[in-house]
């Protein structure tokens, strides 16, 4: 009864709110920019288009529903010394005040995009519809006609050289006869020939180099195009000469320094030789000279290219040891060479950052705390040192034949990024192919519960290249773990390990001494460099890996007739280890509608098999469903696996584990007001076994029936985007659970908030 009157009272305060007239604050002889129309009687793509030309935008909607933001505004009073006035006008969003002139802009900018497109004698009326009091509707009306194609296609230009580079290329070329004349396409084959002659030398071209003429003929929409490449102009403007083709004559870094090379710069700095290079220094040079030369992409000697300048911005700009870079080129005054300055200034060397957070699970409070200590230039190549240490407490209420009642978690974790990788080390052309660094890393964790004490101690070697800072590779060639249980509670060992009717055999090989040793390969490809900030129509990120362990040490144990125990499982140093084979993929695609409203899609599968010398698969292998990353309906470890209904939910997360995942998900995410944003979202998927294990009624995967376990959820999130890091809180509930039967099944139509609601605090994005 209480939240029902709670309920009732937050209807009434949005009802209020949006009572509000929203033409409150706008002055006298203004008018409220209702709504922007663009309306095409032929092509409905150009009405979609045209909506990037728009200047001025209304009030923005939540969800594009409701003008939210503009009601809390309107709801606050006129009286601006009141904190709630101020509050009120802060956090909403005043209104748009209608401009005819922003209009008439817009108007132009939509025909001047219909001209550029071929229809040379498009135009478009604005009506500026009355829809209320002080409101107006601007409705734009497409009449594109005609559109002009390009007939013929000729080069012309003084320049020999160039235009045999222009002919040779012309396969390449994004101009063809019978496309539409447009404007964009002839810019975009601008842009193209000026990036293609910078990479064959020819460094002081620019795309104000190159123009077209357009011919056309009465009553033909046919256009003769005629591509114009001029001459190179002097430095004074006066004299003209055909481009030229420039060559590296000599690299040189200036460490220190500022970002100028000039004559007193140099003259103020020490300077050393390496190999063929110059380094200049004003302070002792912070990092090894190898370091400099492995990360320069351009050679003395070679003609200039872009693409091997922007490699090595990009190299450096990847450097932990280096705060920024810039590349200057030097021309010589007679000749066609560069001498190249690469100017260097050092980053911070050590830093140490602190966190804190508090939990609160079930009502049950703890905290937790980490320490970071980096150091960016260990051995002066830009080796990346990382110490972690953390702790955390919680206490524990419930467990009734315990002797303890908190959790205790501590650990360390000891990492080395070595900046050029071995193998970039052993191939010396490695390293003009991709981007490698090579990581070894530690780890202890220790976990004292009151049911068991839990030691986990991992050593990881890594190898990781890319070849463009969108993908990104990496090669597990060894990650082993130790897992140690030195003690379990007698009463968790009597009622669920050792009790033969209640015997769990997940539960019992979860809690044995283990082995892992295993490689892997993962890949990372994300069409975007930030998609946080990026305004493209539409990205996406691909995410694989895949794993193995335990083959070697299984082949090895064959071929000399190794140990096993009382479980038949063969051994290494008396410890049992795991084999198993492992998969994954994950997909994000993000579409971005305007500036405040984003629709995400998103779909993960995983699959792993136990063989060999596993059955089972390890707990920190096997998958979960449910939390804040998953179906947002149900709590961690909640969910699964298939039709599998808890029957206690003190210790059954593990058993709701499996070998097999799906899960997809929809959200489309709105920007409100200040920092918070909001989404809605569906959730799909569970996870399933491979085998049929007795713990698991339900659990197995049955391509004849799975479907039938597939799980949904739904629900609204509030998200606080900070400098730094984004808050996260998701409100979920069930709306088809597959463990239920009869009307629970389907929470969405027969709700109930104390099974069916699931609040979730998390840091970061979900996906």
């Amino acid at each position: 009864m209480a939240f029902v009157k709670r309920y009732i009272l937050l209807i009434v305060a949005l009802m209020m709110v949006v009572s509000c007239s929203v033409t409150k604050f706008v002055p006298e002889g203004e008018s409220l920019l209702n709504s922007v129309k663009i309306i095409s009687l032929h092509d409905a793509n150009m009405a979609l288009k045209a909506e990037s030309y728009i200047r001025q935008h209304p009030n923005s909607k939540f969800f594009g529903i409701a003008k939210v933001p503009l009601h809390i505004y309107s709801s606050a009073g006129s009286d601006t010394t009141k904190w709630n006035n101020r509050l009120l006008k802060k956090i909403g969003e005043p209104p748009v005040i209608y401009s005819s002139e922003l209009a008439e802009q817009t108007r132009y900018n939509i025909e001047q995009m219909l001209r550029n497109d071929g229809y040379l004698h498009a135009t478009v009326d604005l009506e500026e519809r009355v829809v209320g009091e002080r409101r107006i509707d601007a409705i734009y009306y497409l009449h594109e006609r005609r559109q002009y194609r390009v007939k013929k296609i000729a080069l012309k230009s003084d320049d020999r050289n160039i235009v045999d580079i222009i002919r040779a290329d012309s396969s390449r070329s994004l101009l063809r006869r019978g496309m539409p004349f447009s404007v964009d396409n002839l810019e975009a084959e601008r842009r193209r020939l000026t990036e293609m002659l910078k990479e064959k030398g020819y460094y002081r071209f620019q795309k104000d180099y190159i123009s077209f003429t357009a011919d056309t003929t009465h009553h033909s929409t046919d256009v003769n195009l005629t591509m114009n490449v001029a001459l190179a102009r002097s430095s004074d403007g006066k004299r003209t000469h055909p481009h030229k083709c420039y060559r590296i004559n000599s690299i040189s870094y200036v460490s220190g320094a500022g970002m100028r090379p000039d004559s007193t710069t140099l003259a103020n700095c020490d300077t050393m030789h390496y190999d063929k290079y110059k380094v200049y220094y004003k302070d002792p040079l912070f990092v090894r000279p190898r370091l400099l030369t492995d990360n320069t992409y351009i050679e003395n000697g070679t003609v200039y290219t872009q693409s091997n300048v922007d490699r090595t911005y990009n190299a450096f700009s990847q450097l932990s040891a280096m705060r920024y870079s810039a590349m200057r080129m030097v021309e010589h005054p007679d000749e066609p060479l560069l001498d190249c300055y690469i100017m260097l200034e050092p980053n911070k060397r050590r830093t140490v950052s602190l966190e804190i957070e508090g939990t609160n699970t079930a009502g049950d409070l703890g905290a937790a705390v980490s320490a970071t200590f980096l150091d960016k230039n260990l051995f002066r190549g830009s080796e990346l040192l990382s110490l972690r240490l953390f702790g955390a407490y919680e206490a524990i209420s419930g467990l009734s034949g315990y002797t303890r009642d908190s959790y205790i978690e501590y650990g360390a974790e000891l990492s080395l990024r070595l900046f050029g990788g071995i193998f970039s080390s052993m191939l010396p052309m490695q390293k003009k192919l991709l981007k490698s660094s090579t990581q070894l890393s530690l780890k202890f964790n220790s976990q004292e519960r009151p049911e068991f004490d839990r030691k986990n101690l991992s050593a990881t070697f890594s190898y990781m290249w890319s070849k463009s800072p969108r993908s990104t590779h990496k090669f597990d060639i060894l990650d082993v773990s130790y897992i140690y249980v030195p003690w379990i509670s007698e009463t968790f060992k009597a009622e669920y390990l050792d009790s033969i009717s209640n015997r769990n055999s997940i539960l019992k090989y979860n809690y044995e001494n283990m082995l892992i040793t295993k490689m892997g390969h993962s890949y990372n490809y994300n069409s975007s460099y930030n998609k946080a900030k990026n305004m493209q129509r539409m990205v996406f990120a691909l995410r694989t890996n895949i794993e193995c362990s335990g083959n070697l040490l299984n082949g090895i144990s064959m071929l000399f007739n190794g140990q096993k125990n009382s479980d038949n499982q063969y051994t290494f140093m008396n410890i049992a280890y795991a084999q198993y084979v492992k998969g994954d993929i994950d997909f994000t695609t993000y579409i971005n509608f305007d500036e405040r409203n984003q629709l995400v899609f998103h779909a993960a599968l995983g699959i792993a098999y136990p063989y060999g010398n596993s059955t089972i698969l390890p707990f920190e292998k096997r998958y979960f469903a449910g939390g804040a990353n998953s179906l947002r309906g149900w709590t961690v470890r909640g969910l699964g696996p298939g039709s599998y209904n808890s029957v206690d939910s003190d210790i059954d997360f593990i058993n709701q584990s499996g070998d097999l995942k799906m899960d997809c998900n929809i959200e489309l995410r709105s920007r409100l007001f200040w920092k918070l944003h909001s989404a809605l979202f569906i959730d799909a998927g569970n996870i399933w076994t491979i085998r049929e294990y007795r713990e698991q009624p339900g659990g197995q995967f049955d391509i004849k029936s799975f479907h039938k376990d597939i799980a949904f959820s739904y629900g609204l999130g509030l998200r606080f985007e900070f400098d730094l890091f984004v808050f996260r809180l998701d409100a979920g509930m069930k709306a088809v659970n597959p463990a239920r039967r009869g009307k629970e099944r389907y929470p969405f139509l027969h709700p109930d908030l104390s099974r069916d609601f699931a609040l979730h605090f998390a840091i970061g994005y979900p996906f």
